[in-house]
């Protein structure tokens, strides 16, 4: 079974028959947090309507660490394996997460800047995630180079993933906690329904997006395989004709 789903073969063939109904799904979910995040959700007492950026802003650094924890069993899945697709898995995640993150840092400062005053402040919230924009690209980095040497790196960067989910409880920051924990929520009710909505849409949203980059990749592949194979029979043929006419001249 691990056989058959690893290969090609199985990719192109899902994503083939089911990526249009998941995109499909995922526009219904964004469509169904509209209503609810604009209309139905009450104002923040403090941040008044500013503070609805975190329905796309929380998703996003959700995602941004989801992916970094999948890179990184990706990582030390292909320096057990050497399988080519956990390699190519691993170059799509750093791609996509250093979307996410970036887009994390952004709709961050444009919630904090009525609270802080400014954009940008080096709380240990905020500049652990910024390390975690660098560690992406540092991946992206080393994948042009080694793959071996990619997906090591790569394991050493889920140290910080504790250090951005804990930060705002061991130190003292600017960043607020976590609204939402195992022992309930501190905001109302109708608050976190969008957020659910928009994180499920951008978990499926990101898988498509996963396999259609791999698909390109696989594409590209098969297309540079079919045009070398053309060049040599190209060549052979080349090399038949001359070695023909040349022993032909030769018995004339």
């Amino acid at each position: 079974m691990y056989f058959e789903l690893s290969r090609p073969y199985f990719l192109m063939l899902f994503s083939f028959r089911y990526a249009q109904i998941i995109i499909g799904f995922c526009w219904f979910l964004i469509a169904m947090a509209i209503y609810p995040s604009i209309w139905v959700a009450p104002s923040d007492f403090q941040q008044g309507e500013n503070y609805r950026i975190i329905y796309v802003h929380v998703p996003a650094a959700r995602m941004s660490l989801l992916i970094y924890i999948a890179m990184a069993i990706s990582s030390v899945l292909f320096l057990l394996t050497k399988h080519p697709l956990f390699q190519l898995f691993s170059k799509t995640s750093a791609k996509i997460g250093a979307l996410f993150t970036l887009f994390t840092l952004i709709t961050g400062g444009f919630w904090g800047k009525p609270m802080w005053g400014t954009f940008w402040v080096w709380d240990a919230r905020l500049t652990s995630v910024l390390i975690l924009f660098f560690i992406y690209l540092g991946a992206l980095c080393f994948q042009e180079f080694s793959a071996n040497v990619a997906s090591i790196f790569i394991c050493i960067g889920p140290i910080n993933i504790p250090i951005i989910k804990f930060s705002v409880n061991w130190w003292n920051t600017l960043h607020q906690p976590s609204s939402i924990s195992q022992f309930g929520t501190s905001i109302h009710i109708s608050m976190p329904i969008p957020i659910l909505l928009i994180s499920t849409s951008f978990f499926f949203l990101t898988g498509i997006s996963f396999i259609f980059e791999i698909r390109r990749i696989i594409l590209s592949f098969l297309g540079f395989s079919v045009k070398n194979q053309i060049n040599l029979q190209s060549n052979n043929r080349k090399q038949v004709f001359f070695y023909t006419n040349n022993k032909s001249s030769k018995s004339t």
